[in-house]
């Protein structure tokens, strides 16, 4: 075989060694803040996004059950869970924070850049 045949079918053996898995985490890009519904960044549907301002009720898949998320936003945002009586607790997220199994996932309801005047928990 020739030189440049050789080295066109080794490069060609190799380059899906070299893609990510499937289910790889995606990128989250700056500005953003990314859920999972399951630990380590995966789950059924791939990430929910939340970019502030403002407040975003999480899609059911995530909804009380964010396994795991990952920050990239420019300032704090607030997890959110709706209590049966009426109340409402926050989590901060701070920029860069994340957690590949967060111990709030079934608590999370949605996300905001502020508090909604609820309680810390």
């Amino acid at each position: 075989m020739r030189p440049v045949l050789i080295t066109s079918v080794l490069l060609a053996a190799l380059i899906p060694l070299a893609a990510p898995p499937a289910h790889a985490a995606a990128a989250v890009p700056p500005g953003h803040v990314y859920f999972w519904a399951e630990p380590g960044q995966m789950g059924p549907g791939g990430a929910w996004d939340y970019a502030p301002p403002g407040y975003k009720e999480a899609e059911p898949r995530v909804k009380r059950h964010a396994y795991s998320f990952d920050s990239h936003a420019a300032v704090t945002v607030y997890a959110i869970s709706f209590q049966g009586d009426g109340a409402c607790l926050y989590r901060a997220i701070r920029p860069d924070d994340y957690s590949d199994n967060w111990g709030w996932a079934t608590k999370f309801d949605g996300v905001s850049d502020t508090t909604m005047g609820c309680q810390a928990g």
